[in-house]
């Protein structure tokens, strides 16, 4: 048995770079299911519980395909107009209720802090699939895993991210990932309403990791061997107005691209909505498609870590 000691996914900051090299190696073996070379039942007889109180595509679907792929079963919540929280029910409760009928639950919430309160006082299991703008650990393993892949490294990379990211939860993840390897450096590109926020900073400064800030586009991806893009998030503003004045700041264009850094490998967790032309999909270093694929063997790594104790 894989040796993983947590009980929990909830934040970045709770595991290590050893961590992170026990989910990749058991998400490379979660692909050999994948591709029907071994039988997927590891988890047979599980049942996981997907609460999203937030829109969710790609994770909601991923960790679904993942237990069902491993054997395992999957009840939903996806609407608190349509639980009990509705009905004033807090979050806590929720979640002990819901623990009942489950072996793991998968929580996406609009309040930060909401997932870590609710494994507060639950014993099953509970992955974070996005708390507000403050984390989302599973794309950030995900992240990693695409840019080990398509890198062969993490170590001395140059990473530059784009777009919002005082709202974006998967860059803040990124960071503290990113920032457990070697001679990491970061471009943070951004207006100034957008900056990355204290905490984020505060980490940098404290492992001592370099990191700048740039309002250029192009200045901020010269050099950088890997660029992840994240879009302006409207839900996340607290105006239509402010929204409005910097939707469009940040477009990525193939021409621009190609000249400035043509070899950049770019990421984005998604949806996109204008923020990467789709002119740049049809470049081989555009890896975004891949990187969402890579969402599956993960969360399988993960489900399986947590629950085969």
């Amino acid at each position: 048995m894989v040796y993983f000691p947590h009980k929990n996914v909830l934040a970045t900051k709770q595991f290590s770079r050893e961590d992170l090299e026990t989910v990749f190696a058991t998400a490379k073996e979660m692909e050999t299911i994948l591709s029907g070379e071994k039988p997927g039942d590891l988890l047979r007889g599980k049942i996981m519980a997907a609460m999203f109180y937030e829109p969710s595509t790609r994770t909601r679907l991923s960790f679904e395909s993942a237990m069902r792929r491993l054997g395992g079963k999957v009840i939903t919540v996806s609407d608190a107009s349509t639980c009990s929280l509705a009905k004033g029910e807090t979050i806590e409760d929720n979640a002990k209720m819901v623990s009942i009928y489950c072996d793991i639950i998968v929580m996406r919430h609009p309040e930060n802090n909401s997932v870590e309160k609710s494994a507060a006082v639950i014993d099953t299991p509970v992955i974070n699939a996005g708390d507000g703008s403050n984390e989302h650990p599973t794309q950030a393993f995900l992240d990693i895993y695409t840019i080990l892949k398509e890198r062969g490294t993490i170590d001395n990379l140059k990473i530059a991210l784009v777009g919002d990211l005082r709202y974006g939860r998967t860059a803040h993840s990124l960071v503290f990932f990113a920032g457990l390897f070697k001679n990491v450096e970061f471009t943070f590109i951004s207006c100034d309403s957008l900056k990355m926020p204290e905490k984020v900073i505060s980490f940098l400064k404290e492992k001592n990791i370099k990191y700048k800030e740039t309002s250029s586009y192009k200045e901020g991806i010269v050099g950088a061997d890997v660029l992840y893009v994240t879009r302006i998030q409207k839900e996340r503003f607290p105006s239509e107005t402010e929204y409005e004045r910097v939707k469009n700041d940040f477009i990525l264009t193939k021409e621009m691209l190609l000249a400035t850094n043509p070899n950049i490998t770019i990421l984005h967790p998604l949806p996109r909505v204008n923020e990467i032309s789709n002119d740049v999909d049809e470049l081989p270093n555009a890896a975004f498609f891949r990187q969402a694929q890579n969402g599956v063997p993960i969360r399988m790594a993960l489900l399986y870590l947590l629950l085969k104790k």
